[in-house]
Formats: structure tokens, C-alpha cells, sequence
């Protein structure tokens, strides 16, 4: 939190300096940050009566601003109260406070309408039922007993149900609820905890919950609504329940047959799928669970969290992996739901509620009609979502939230640089989309969008870039995109920067990588970035993914890389990765048929096509476990983006040991970590092409087929070849990086947490210093990020961007 007295151009040197004389003064004061929607207001109503202030304050479209009197060590007292002790979810960023210079005589404390004003604040985003309401949830003789919309200043939805700024009740959906005369008493009660709650309601004047069986059935409310969703659960039924962002599909997560048809009705082969616990002793009977994963669990967030299976071969239903994606219920309405009162199940799955590709489903009419043929039922409510939000995923790392994907709980609040962005508007890359928006020096990240490859899910983009831009009322300046010109965000970007006669900014994908963590963890000078993903343009017009840079904002070289990998039919070998296989023993030289998932008839046709040449090629990691994952499992094809790097990391010996004792085993920061790597690699060998230090596969999977040949189990193949490539990444910075710039890991590869453990440990064990992502995913969804600091460090240097109407 920053604190900036603002003094009179007088010369005063006290900002209660004033010509009120005695012991009285008066001063002006402005607040920003998130300061609404979190019960800031209440708060100095609360501590200017406790210290004798009489004023008013009010919110308005920047923030939050006032008028106060009082003695001169009650008004120092309450500013220091403001500086050390806010609201529990507030950030107060900035206080700025003026002496007024004319007695205003106020007579008692007041908080007044809010008004628009010039600028903007920030936004709360969703919090999760408070321990107060959660115990008036529960409690009889409350009137709020068993009401699944209790909220009060410390909880309950914000960004979902916003509409514009300042944050009051009239600008979100429960504008669509008049308040009750019980709620609208405690609105007003600086005493009640929901004193000026903008979402306060009740079961007379609130939200109302219902259940229908099917389109055009009658429906139930109130508890009958929950005696009916509770039972459909536990007769191994699927429910579509909508939530405070979204639907969820919901099912007995104990119950495999369910699990099953779930997944069948979805068209959901293998993705892992989330669970939603009771409580944390659920949660401790299902899997293994550290203090610090505990934390993030119960954090205000809720997000999603990775946990290992207490046993690697339970709910492989629900994830191959050992780990598991657990929350518990973060609104009313999910408490209700799990409690068990009618019989329900501990523990449900908790997937999105959409069409296959497309985005979540907000609204009750569509869930109905697209939904029918999946679910059995759904337990909905007539308070709209007015902005779309799904749940985070995160995995605890070194004690902190390591994203997946970073939404509800999180966006829309801002990541802080340290220059002015104001602006750039970067518009992210095509699978896990997002964008990011400058405003000063805060950044605002998107919340999760998806794979930008349909007219919805361009849909979905464009309404969540437009609420941010009504929100903070941003005006952009400068569009950064991908280099490739094929994404739908590369379009939207060209599209936008002609439409707005705005210069246009393309950046390569890995340099955006890169520079996203760098952005991450505020690194300005140069630094070495390994970079392992899917898929990016490279500046050589061939497809990258295995990379080793050295730049900063300004610029970056390619120092490293690894041999590419031919990709017959292209775009096909991603989903049928059998190919890959062939293409890895193709380029190794070995003839090997058996060893490949595919028809005989359908490789000699292939050989045909990698001895041609002509097949497109991918320095990619993520193309490499894809190829790796076909030969060690015999599988011919994948079901999603990445699922080949998941099975593989599933399958090492280290993973199912559990993420704490593998955590123990693989963190050591020293020297120790190469000698339990080193003994496994695979042999490694390099060459260098163009001034490009190569990594050569040949080798590696010539040692993966010598242990098929002689039927190694195929977790220790899994542990060698992880093992080869956390001892390639320190072989390649200590040839690479010898002036030990500071390393970034970035790219999806680096959800992988064997990588991301041993190439840390290895590196640091050896003298680098080691920086990973802390508030956005490593994954694409981080990448706008990435793109804006570049744009955000050439525009101060004056660089000539391209002319929009010239691309």
C-alpha cells in the first residue's frame, strides 16, 4: 500500500495545517484502490466515530473521497487506522489527503450518493462466504437460515454482478431486487454488518432459487429445490447448477458409473475433471493436503486447487493423474447443496456447463435448452451473471498459488508495473486467450476466456474486453498481438487498431513468454528465459516450443533450441500423436513398426511423407512429450491440448509418491538434485545451426526405444526422459549463460511440476537465480502480459510502431 500526503502549494508543511486554529482542523481526503464493494465506506463511518471525526464521504467512478473534521490527533489517528488497518479484502493503493482551508461546521458523519467522476477504481472480485454468514446460514432462529443468497460486506459476489462504476447497487443486477424494509434497516445501521452492502437481501426481497427436471416441467422452490437436487445426486444423476459466474454439470464424485455417463454426455474422454468438498476433512479423505495448500483452499479466493491423491489409483474416473483439482463450496448456494441434509454426496464434480469448445453458460434460458441432453436436472436462480467468470485453478508452489488459469477470486484485479502502461491494450494469443489492459501502471488481466478458435468463444472475448474497458474506462492508444496472423486475437487486434486508426505492435510468442515472467517478478535488466510450450511462431516463419533466449522488454535473441520434430499432416499430429512417434524413430533411424500406435498402412504413407521432406516441423517440448507419451503408452491419439505431457508426468515413479513427498524430495536447492537426476538422463548430445546451440533428439530417443526393447516399465521411462530434460536445461544455461544473467521459466510446459521442480532445484543448485510466474498462468493465458511490458518498454523509447492501416 502506498501513502502520499499531498501538501498546499503554500508551503505548509503540515497537512492538517489549516486556518481553522485551536485544535481543530479539516481536511479533504481521496482514496484509490479497491476500496468498493468491501465495505470501505462502513469502515470509516466505524473510525470516524471512534475517534470524534464529523464528514462525509462517498464513492465515486475513481475511487472513494471525502470531507473530514475532527481535532488534529483524532483526524492523524484515523488516517493511520486508514494506512494500517482497511477492510480485510480492500487494497488501498494511494491515500492522498489536503487541509481545507474553510470551516465547514459539520455537524455528524455521512456517507453520500455516489458520483461519477473523471478516471477510475478498482474492482472487487468475487469473494466467498464469510465465516459470519456461513454460521447465519446455519443457524435456526436467523432469517437468513438456509438462504442461499446471504452476503454481507465481506462476501458475496462483485465482479460477476457489475454492471459500471461507482459500485452501488443501482449499477449491478440486484437492481433487478428491491430491498425489503428489514434489509433496507440494516443497510442503513452503521452498527450491522451490512451496513451499506450493496448486494444485502433476503428471503423476502432476494434472489430465488429453483429446480426443474426437465424444459418445460414445473419447477420447485426454496428447500424442496435442494431436497430434489440432493437426491438426483446421490441416485448417480447429473446436475446443472448454476453458480455465481456460471453452470456447473455436477455428479456424485464417489460414484464411477456416474463419472462415467458424465463424461460420455460431455464428450469429455480423459480431461481431468474438478471436485467440490463438503469440507476439509473431505478433502483430507480424498487426498494428501499441506498447511500450506490448506491455506490457499480457504483463502477469500476459493480457487481450485492441484492435490495429490491419497491413493494414485483412486477416482481415475476423475484424473488419470495423481493429483486431483479440489475446492470447497465458495457461495451459499454450494454449502446448501453439499450439506448432506437430504442425503447428497460429500464430494461432487464440478465441471463448466457449456457446449463442447464453447464458453460457459450464464443464462438460465440457454442452459435449459443446450444442457437437456446432458443433465437431469438443474438447480438455477433468477439473479442474472453479468459478467461471465469461471473458477481458477492454481497448485501451491514454494507456499504460494502457482496458476493454471487465473479467474474468479482473482480478476478483475490488476497486476502493478513499474512504468506507466496506459493504453496498450494487448490482446493475448489463441489457446487459453486472454488480454491485458493498461491503465497507469496497473495491468488488468482478462479473466479466463478459453481456446479463441470459434464465433462464441470470439463472442466471449469481445464482451469481457468491452466490460473492462467500461469498467476502468480505458481507452487504448497502442494494440500488441501474436506474430502469427492467423489467431483470432491477431485479427481482432488488426481489426481494432484500423477501425481506431491506432498503431499496431506484433510480438513473438516465445519473447512474450518471457517477458511475461519477467514482468511477473519486475525484472528489468537482461535475463535468460527458458521457454517450453505447445506451439508459437518463430521469427523464422517455423514453429518453436523449446526455447532459450536472452533479452529483456527491448529485444531477445535465440540462443538455444531444441532439433525439430517433423510433423506429418501438420495440424492432425497434434490430435494423433502416433504420428509424432513415427516421426521420432523416423529421424533416429530406427525401424521399429511395432513400437508405433498406428495401422501399418497409414505409417508406410507417412514414411513416405517425412522422407519427402515436406512436412512442417516444431522445435516444441510439447510435441516432444506428445511423441514420447505415443510411444511409451501406445497411444494413437489425444483428447485434449497437452494431455500427452500429463500422462507422462503421471506415469514417474516421483509424481505418485504425492505432491508433498515429491516436493520434499525434488526442492533442495543445491548440487544434491544433479545426482539424483544425472544417473537417469538419457544421453545428450548437442549441435549448433545458424549460431544456435541445438539439443539433439536422436540420442534421447534412441534410449527411450533400447528400454521398450527390453520392456523397462514405462514410469521409469517417464523418469529418464523428464530427468534428460531438467539436465538438458541446466546443460544448455551453463554453455548459454555464463554471465548468470537471472533465468525465467515461462510456457505450459511449465505446469509440469517435475520440470519446474528439478530445473529450478538444478539451476539454483549450480548458481543461477531462478524467477517463476507468481500472478499470471505460465501458460498462454500469461502472455498478454509478456506483450504488453514490450510494448510498454518500446513506446518509452520512442520506437516507431507500424501504421495500423498499413498492415
Amino acid at each position: 500500500m502506498k501513502i502520499r500526503t499531498s501538501r498546499p502549494t503554500s508551503g505548509d508543511t503540515s497537512p492538517l495545517s489549516s486556518d481553522y486554529g485551536g485544535e481543530t482542523a479539516g481536511i479533504r481526503i481521496d482514496i484509490r484502490g479497491i476500496v468498493q464493494g468491501v465495505g470501505f465506506r462502513p469502515f470509516l463511518h466505524r473510525t470516524a466515530e471512534q475517534y470524534g471525526i464529523c464528514g462525509w464521504v462517498r464513492n465515486t467512478s475513481s475511487g472513494l473521497e471525502g470531507e473530514l473534521e475532527g481535532t488534529r490527533e483524532g483526524l492523524m489517528q484515523f488516517v493511520r487506522t486508514v494506512r494500517t488497518s482497511p477492510p480485510p479484502m480492500a487494497s488501498v493503493e494511494d491515500v492522498a489527503f489536503f487541509p481545507l482551508k474553510e470551516r465547514r461546521n459539520f455537524d455528524r458523519f455521512v456517507i453520500r450518493g455516489s458520483r461519477e467522476a473523471p478516471g477510475s477504481t478498482l474492482v472487487s472480485p468475487d469473494i466467498a462466504i464469510c465465516p459470519d454468514c456461513a454460521r447465519e446460514l446455519c443457524t435456526p432462529t436467523d432469517r437468513r437460515y438456509r438462504y442461499p443468497f446471504i452476503n454481507c460486506t465481506n462476501c458475496g459476489p462483485r465482479y460477476t454482478i457489475i454492471d459500471s462504476l461507482p459500485y452501488d447497487r443501482e449499477r449491478t443486477v440486484m437492481n433487478d431486487f428491491p430491498m425489503c424494509a428489514s434489509c433496507s434497516a440494516e443497510y442503513h445501521d452503521i452498527r450491522d454488518r451490512r451496513y451499506h452492502a450493496q448486494p444485502d437481501c433476503c428471503p423476502d426481497c432476494g434472489p430465488q432459487v429453483f429446480f426443474v427436471s426437465a424444459p418445460g416441467t414445473a419447477s420447485t422452490t426454496g428447500e424442496e429445490a435442494f431436497r430434489r437436487s440432493q437426491e438426483l445426486l446421490r441416485k448417480g444423476g447429473i446436475l446443472a447448477v448454476k453458480g455465481i459466474g456460471g453452470i456447473h454439470l455436477a455428479c456424485n464424485a464417489e460414484d464411477p458409473k456416474a463419472v462415467i455417463r458424465l463424461r460420455e454426455r460431455k464428450h469429455r474422454a480423459e480431461k481431468p475433471l474438478a471436485v467440490m468438498c463438503r469440507s476439509l476433512e473431505t478433502v483430507r479423505r480424498l487426498c494428501l493436503l499441506t498447511p500450506e495448500e490448506e491455506n490457499l483452499l480457504t483463502d477469500p479466493a476459493h480457487p481450485i486447487v492441484l492435490l495429490a491423491k491419497r491413493d494414485r489409483e483412486h477416482f481415475m474416473e476423475l484424473s488419470f493423474s495423481p493429483r486431483l483439482g479440489v475446492m470447497l463450496p465458495y457461495t451459499p448456494l454450494h454449502m446448501l447443496l453439499l450439506d448432506g441434509t437430504y442425503g447428497g454426496p460429500d464430494a461432487v464434480v464440478m465441471t463448466s456447463g457449456n457446449v463442447p469448445g464453447c464458453p460457459v453458460i450464464t443464462e438460465n434460458t440457454e442452459a435449459l435448452a443446450s444442457l437437456s441432453d446432458v443433465a437431469d436436472g438443474f438447480l438455477l436462480h433468477d439473479r442474472r451473471i453479468r459478467n461471465r467468470c469461471d473458477d481458477s485453478l492454481i497448485a501451491e508452489w514454494k507456499g504460494q498459488p502457482y496458476f493454471y488459469r487465473r479467474s474468479r477470486g482473482y480478476a478483475p484485479r490488476p497486476v502493478d508495473l513499474e512504468r506507466d502502461a496506459d493504453g496498450i491494450f494487448a490482446m493475448g494469443a489463441e489457446q487459453k486467450a486472454s488480454f491485458a489492459l493498461g491503465k497507469g501502471r496497473h495491468v488488468f488481466p482478462s479473466p479466463y476466456i478459453g481456446d479463441l478458435k470459434n464465433a462464441e468463444t470470439l463472442a466471449h472475448y469481445r464482451e469481457a474486453l468491452e466490460t473492462y474497458r467500461r469498467l476502468f474506462r480505458l481507452k487504448p492508444s497502442l494494440y500488441v498481438c501474436d506474430l502469427h496472423p492467423d489467431y483470432l486475437s491477431s485479427r481482432e487486434a488488426a481489426e481494432s487498431s484500423r477501425r481506431e486508426s491506432l498503431p499496431l505492435m506484433k510480438v513473438q510468442h516465445h519473447w512474450a513468454h518471457m517477458a511475461s515472467c519477467m514482468a511477473d517478478n519486475r525484472l528489468e535488466s537482461l535475463c535468460f528465459g527458458i521457454i517450453w510450450d505447445g506451439t508459437g511462431l518463430g521469427t523464422d516463419g517455423t514453429t518453436w516450443g523449446g526455447e532459450f533466449l536472452e533479452g529483456d522488454f527491448s529485444g531477445f535473441s535465440r540462443k538455444g533450441s531444441i532439433r525439430p520434430i517433423l510433423l506429418p499432416g501438420g495440424d492432425k499430429a497434434v490430435r494423433e500423436i502416433g504420428r509424432i512417434a513415427l516421426s521420432l524413430i523416423h529421424d533416429a533411424g530406427i525401424a521399429e513398426p511395432s513400437l508405433i500406435p498406428l495401422p501399418e498402412e497409414k505409417c508406410n504413407g507417412l514414411n513416405l511423407l517425412l522422407s519427402s521432406g515436406t512436412a512442417p516441423s516444431a522445435s516444441s517440448i510439447g510435441r516432444l512429450f506428445d511423441g514420447v507419451c505415443a510411444l511409451i503408452l501406445g497411444r494413437s491419439s489425444a483428447d485434449y491440448e497437452g494431455e500427452g505431457a500429463v500422462l507422462v508426468e503421471a506415469l514417474s515413479p516421483v509424481e505418485t509418491m504425492g505432491a508433498a513427498k515429491a516436493a520434499d524430495s525434488m526442492s533442495p536447492p543445491d548440487r544434491e538434485l544433479s545426482k539424483t537426476l544425472e544417473p537417469l538422463s538419457y544421453p545428450r548430445k548437442y549441435y549448433e545451426r545458424d549460431g544456435v546451440r541445438i539439443f539433439d533428439l536422436r540420442p534421447l530417443t534412441r534410449g527411450i526405444v533400447s528400454d521398450l526393447r527390453r520392456s523397462v516399465d514405462a514410469g521409469q521411462i517417464s523418469l529418464r526422459f523428464m530427468s534428460t530434460l531438467c539436465c538438458m536445461a541446466l546443460d544448455q544455461c551453463l554453455a548459454l549463460n555464463t554471465d548468470r544473467k537471472p533465468v525465467v521459466l515461462s510456457g505450459g510446459v511449465f505446469q509440469n511440476r517435475f520440470l519446474l521442480t528439478g530445473i529450478s532445484g538444478l539451476l539454483e543448485g549450480n548458481g543461477f537465480s531462478v524467477y517463476t510466474h507468481r500472478q499470471v498462468s505460465p501458460n498462454d493465458e500469461g502472455i498478454s502480459l509478456g506483450q504488453l511490458a514490450i510494448a510498454q518498454k518500446k513506446r518509452s523509447m520512442n520506437h516507431v510502431f507500424s501504421n495500423a492501416n498499413e498492415d
